[in-house]
């Protein structure tokens, strides 16, 4: 079968509905952890935010918000982190999905520091929410261009060190490894189906800059990383 990255596909993903739910979702969730942590992906947002606070004091309260947390594996790595380097976080995982945030609540039982939010990053509620630092692990894909417009504004605007955007190359050596990957993990098909989707909903690195050229984003850097990922640092 050709694969076409030339433009990315509006194709929905089974994950993009919000009323999602069962030992499949789960299984879905912890396989996406699971090969975000071997592939190096987890790197790449952490390096983000540890660039970030590179000037700030240890001591002062940093809060960091991660729109489409997942099962919040992102946020629990960070909180082990933050614990090493004596800093003080605030982490708070947003999703549409309430099975999913119940999920992640549960598996982050342990950290104090780390809370939930279950809501559309759309609605007027989460247009309110301040925060130092924004993430986006693997969820910008999901939207279509008009929304990312919409949501980088946000937070650019309501963040106070900027953002760390880590997404998918759209690329067809991506889309044939990741096929590959499916066969080693045993992937579901609910996994295999949306990964393969996101893939074709990724970016070129030239759409990322002219993102940032739109919006004028005065500080930033796009850099492709293994394994076929982009992280977007967006500075204030």
């Amino acid at each position: 079968m050709l694969v076409n990255t030339r433009h990315r596909t509006d194709d929905p993903e089974i994950m993009d509905n919000f009323d999602l739910k069962g030992d499949v979702l789960i299984q879905t969730l912890d396989k996406i952890a699971r090969i975000n942590q071997l592939l190096g992906g987890n790197r790449l947002t952490i390096r983000g935010v540890e660039k970030m606070l590179e000037k700030e004091r240890s001591s002062k309260l940093i809060t960091i918000v991660d729109v489409g947390c997942g099962n919040g594996d992102m946020l629990r790595r960070l909180a082990d982190l933050g614990i090493r380097n004596n800093w003080n976080l605030k982490l708070i995982g947003v999703d549409a999905n309430a099975f999913t945030i119940n999920y992640a609540a549960g598996l982050s039982e342990k950290y104090s520091n780390i809370s939930y939010r279950c809501e559309d990053i759309f609605d007027e509620s989460f247009n309110e929410v301040k925060y130092d630092i924004v993430l986006c692990t693997l969820t910008l894909h999901h939207f279509k261009n008009e929304e990312i417009f919409k949501l980088l504004a946000l937070f650019n605007r309501n963040s106070r060190l900027g953002f760390v955007v880590n997404d998918l190359h759209r690329n067809v050596v991506a889309y044939r490894l990741f096929q590959m990957l499916c066969f080693v993990f045993r992937m579901n098909g609910m996994a295999k189906k949306d990964g393969l989707v996101s893939i074709l909903r990724g970016f070129k690195k030239e759409e990322l800059i002219a993102f940032s050229k739109k919006l004028s984003f005065k500080k930033y850097s796009v850099q492709w990383k293994w394994a076929f990922r982009y992280q977007w640092i967006v500075e204030k």
